[in-house]
């Protein structure tokens, strides 16, 4: 998808803070973070919310998971605690149908979220 900003950063198109990288994962951190850890964890293949992606690659939707619990090791924030989101459609707040995790950490993160 030409206009998909997060499939541009996937190919390198537009730099990002990239944290981990593999061929079909990226990781980069927020630009407007709202935890001191906030990285998005991406698909490099192009699907718009975690239900597209549950339904046509559940592995790869498990391995988005796997890579967040992984930076959250390398970020320290994993024996503290941290929170992996997605949000999907405008109601939850998705403002880039590409589907990306949130990895979220460093400090306190009250509950509800909303």
């Amino acid at each position: 998808m030409s206009e998909c900003l997060f499939c541009a950063i996937a190919s390198g198109e537009i730099p990002a803070d990239v944290v981990h990288s593999d061929d079909r994962t990226v990781a980069f951190r927020d630009i407007n973070p709202q935890a001191p850890v906030h990285v998005l964890v991406i698909p490099r293949e192009h699907y718009d919310t975690a239900g597209d992606i549950a339904a046509a690659d559940p592995a790869l939707a498990a391995e988005l998971i796997r890579v967040a619990a992984a930076i959250a090791q390398q970020e320290g924030v994993a024996d503290s605690g941290y929170r992996v989101v997605t949000n999907t459609g405008a109601d939850a707040g998705q403002s880039v149908r590409h589907v990306h995790f949130h990895l979220l950490g460093g400090r306190g993160l009250a509950w509800p979220p909303g």
